[in-house]
Protein backbone atom coordinates (compact mmCIF):
# COMPACT_ATOMS: atom_id res chain seq x y z
CA UNK A 1 0.00 0.00 0.00
CA UNK A 2 1.31 3.32 -0.85
CA UNK A 3 2.22 6.04 1.95
CA UNK A 4 -0.77 8.38 0.25
CA UNK A 5 -3.51 5.67 0.58
CA UNK A 6 -2.45 4.43 4.09
CA UNK A 7 -2.24 8.57 5.11
CA UNK A 8 -5.95 8.87 3.16
CA UNK A 9 -7.23 5.44 5.30
CA UNK A 10 -6.00 7.12 8.68
CA UNK A 11 -7.83 9.82 7.93
CA UNK A 12 -10.84 8.35 6.87
CA UNK A 13 -10.78 6.26 10.53
CA UNK A 14 -9.77 9.44 11.93
CA UNK A 15 -12.64 11.70 10.81
CA UNK A 16 -15.48 8.69 11.56
CA UNK A 17 -13.99 8.01 15.01
CA UNK A 18 -14.37 11.84 15.70
CA UNK A 19 -18.01 12.00 14.72
CA UNK A 20 -18.47 8.66 16.77
CA UNK A 21 -17.19 9.95 19.88
CA UNK A 22 -19.35 13.26 19.39
CA UNK A 23 -22.55 11.12 18.92
CA UNK A 24 -21.56 8.60 21.69
CA UNK A 25 -21.02 11.90 23.98
CA UNK A 26 -24.00 13.39 23.13
CA UNK A 27 -26.70 10.20 22.85
CA UNK A 28 -24.89 9.72 26.79
CA UNK A 29 -25.30 12.91 27.74
CA UNK A 30 -29.19 12.72 26.41
CA UNK A 31 -29.86 9.61 28.89
CA UNK A 32 -28.85 11.51 31.70
CA UNK A 33 -25.57 10.81 32.28
CA UNK A 34 -23.00 12.83 33.72
CA UNK A 35 -20.43 15.15 32.09
CA UNK A 36 -17.74 13.04 33.27
CA UNK A 37 -19.08 9.63 33.13
CA UNK A 38 -20.30 10.53 29.49
CA UNK A 39 -16.73 11.63 28.43
CA UNK A 40 -15.06 8.66 29.71
CA UNK A 41 -17.53 6.32 28.36
CA UNK A 42 -17.73 8.00 24.65
CA UNK A 43 -13.97 7.89 24.92
CA UNK A 44 -13.06 4.47 25.81
CA UNK A 45 -15.52 3.48 22.80
CA UNK A 46 -14.30 5.47 19.89
CA UNK A 47 -10.55 4.44 21.00
CA UNK A 48 -11.48 0.80 20.98
CA UNK A 49 -13.03 1.51 17.83
CA UNK A 50 -10.15 3.54 16.36
CA UNK A 51 -8.07 0.57 17.39
CA UNK A 52 -9.63 -1.68 15.46
CA UNK A 53 -10.39 0.37 12.76
CA UNK A 54 -6.58 1.86 12.27
CA UNK A 55 -5.27 -1.99 12.84
CA UNK A 56 -7.58 -3.52 10.14
CA UNK A 57 -8.19 -1.36 7.40
CA UNK A 58 -5.26 1.43 7.89
CA UNK A 59 -2.26 -0.69 8.51
CA UNK A 60 -3.65 -4.30 7.91
CA UNK A 61 -2.61 -6.12 10.96
CA UNK A 62 -4.61 -8.64 13.28
CA UNK A 63 -6.67 -7.77 16.18
CA UNK A 64 -6.18 -9.76 18.77
CA UNK A 65 -2.64 -8.80 19.28
CA UNK A 66 -1.68 -8.04 23.32
CA UNK A 67 1.31 -6.41 22.64
CA UNK A 68 0.14 -4.52 19.88
CA UNK A 69 -2.65 -3.17 22.36
CA UNK A 70 -0.47 -2.37 24.65
CA UNK A 71 1.39 -0.06 22.41
CA UNK A 72 -1.68 1.50 21.47
CA UNK A 73 -2.66 2.10 24.78
CA UNK A 74 0.38 3.70 25.08
CA UNK A 75 0.48 5.56 22.32
CA UNK A 76 -3.37 6.69 23.49
CA UNK A 77 -2.00 7.79 26.59
CA UNK A 78 1.06 9.79 25.04
CA UNK A 79 -1.76 11.51 22.84
CA UNK A 80 -3.71 13.05 26.55
CA UNK A 81 -0.14 13.52 27.54
CA UNK A 82 0.29 16.23 24.37
CA UNK A 83 -3.22 17.24 24.50
CA UNK A 84 -3.04 18.53 28.60
CA UNK A 85 0.82 19.94 27.80
CA UNK A 86 -1.09 22.25 24.84
CA UNK A 87 -4.15 22.55 26.48
CA UNK A 88 -2.70 23.14 30.43
CA UNK A 89 0.84 24.12 30.06
CA UNK A 90 1.74 25.53 27.02
CA UNK A 91 -1.35 27.41 25.62
CA UNK A 92 -1.43 29.13 29.41
CA UNK A 93 2.24 29.73 29.10
CA UNK A 94 1.76 32.49 25.74
CA UNK A 95 -1.60 33.43 26.29
CA UNK A 96 -3.04 31.58 23.33
CA UNK A 97 -6.91 31.44 23.64
CA UNK A 98 -8.95 28.30 24.38
CA UNK A 99 -9.75 27.79 20.73
CA UNK A 100 -6.41 28.08 19.77
CA UNK A 101 -4.90 25.84 22.08
CA UNK A 102 -7.59 23.05 20.71
CA UNK A 103 -6.63 23.69 17.53
CA UNK A 104 -2.87 22.73 17.98
CA UNK A 105 -4.29 19.55 19.33
CA UNK A 106 -6.47 18.34 16.16
CA UNK A 107 -3.06 19.23 14.13
CA UNK A 108 -0.50 17.96 16.57
CA UNK A 109 -2.04 14.42 17.78
CA UNK A 110 -3.02 12.87 14.28
CA UNK A 111 0.89 13.77 13.35
CA UNK A 112 1.88 12.11 16.46
CA UNK A 113 -0.63 9.32 16.20
CA UNK A 114 0.38 8.27 13.02
CA UNK A 115 3.97 8.55 13.40
CA UNK A 116 3.18 6.25 16.53
CA UNK A 117 1.36 3.76 14.49
CA UNK A 118 3.52 3.63 11.72
CA UNK A 119 6.82 3.25 13.36
CA UNK A 120 6.00 1.41 16.66
CA UNK A 121 2.11 0.31 17.37
CA UNK A 122 1.66 -1.31 13.79
CA UNK A 123 5.20 -2.19 12.60
CA UNK A 124 5.61 -5.04 14.42
CA UNK A 125 4.78 -8.69 12.17
CA UNK A 126 1.15 -9.73 13.34
CA UNK A 127 0.66 -12.55 15.66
Amino acid sequence: MSHTHRISRFALVGVLIAGLYVVLYLAFLHIGMPRGAANVLAFGLAIAAQYGGQARFTFQKDLANPAQMLRFGIMAGCGLITSALITGLVAPALALDDWFAAAAVTVILPVQNFVLMTLWVFSHPST
